[in-house]
């Protein structure tokens, strides 16, 4: 039996869709506002987005895992970055690139709907000033991603120092990482700011920069710099390098919580004096 829909204007959209929407409104300091078929369809689809990239995220780090697990230096004496692990590293390489990839599949996906919807309105409305990354992302967001990435880097390069073959295979594993999701999140935000204006009236213009701004955070969470580690720097004998990259995560995890709150707190007092309407 087929679900149940609410046809407007070309677009079909689920009552449960329209609820979620509802909430989203609600969340978001636009109580007032009634959900709209356009918006729900736009919602829905960054939903199913969110859950296809979390699966993804788990399929890379299981499958990186598996590829540092199977060709990792049997003991210190052995050279980390011999021509036997090269395949691996290369494996890695196209793993890497594979996740990049998939991801510009996801932001398609995405963008597929909204021209969709666009396609619907009678009339296209328009930001006065094209936002840039400053307004969607803000300083503190951007600068934590460059920190995190920066930080994280910086501890990979540093067991370059050492003589442990392990510690130097880890590293390069960690590195070729980090570079695919640098490259990812760059790919990500870059489609989020450039992506058209889906809107035909003041709210769902607010809306749609509301939407663009949770979609740009949500990217520059750095969930993967966090993840990664795990796949080979905690498998080393150095216990003074497993102390700095605990440290590091905890710190990280702390400034965004920190750089969320006053994020909040700006948001909140934005909406008051400005309520939308």
């Amino acid at each position: 039996m087929p679900k149940e829909t609410v046809p407007d204007g070309g677009l079909s959209v689920r009552p449960a869709d329209l609820e979620h929407t509802r909430v989203w409104l609600v969340e978001h300091g636009m109580a007032g506002v009634g959900p709209t078929p356009l918006l729900a369809t736009r919602l829905a689809v960054r939903r199913r987005t969110r859950l296809a990239a979390s699966v993804l995220v788990t399929v890379f780090i299981c499958t990186a895992a598996l590829i540092y697990v199977n060709d990792r230096p049997a003991s210190a004496a052995v050279d980390g970055l011999g021509s036997a692990r090269r395949w691996s590293l290369l494996a890695l390489t196209a793993l890497v690139i594979g996740l990049v990839l998939a991801q510009s599949l996801l932001d398609w996906w995405v963008r597929r709907a909204d021209r969709r919807a666009a396609a619907t309105l009678p009339r296209r409305a328009a930001h006065p000033v094209r936002l840039g990354w400053r307004t969607v992302l803000g300083w503190p967001r951007a600068v934590f991603a460059a920190t995190t990435f920066a930080g994280a880097t910086a501890l990979a390069l540093a067991a370059f120092t050492v003589r442990d073959s392990s510690a130097r295979y880890s590293a390069v594993v960690l590195l070729i990482g980090l570079c695919g999701v640098a490259a990812g999140m760059l790919v990500q935000l870059h489609h989020i700011l450039t992506h058209p204006v889906v809107a035909d009236d003041e709210v769902s213009l607010n809306a749609d920069a509301i939407m663009r701004t949770d979609d740009a955070r949500d990217v520059a969470v750095p969930t993967m710099v966090w993840l990664l580690p795990v796949i080979s720097v905690f498998d080393t004998p150095l216990a003074r390098w497993h102390t700095a990259w605990m440290a590091f995560i905890a710190l990280s995890v702390v400034a965004l919580i920190l750089v969320n709150a006053w994020t909040a707190r700006r948001g909140g007092k934005a909406r008051r004096e400005r309520p939308v309407t």
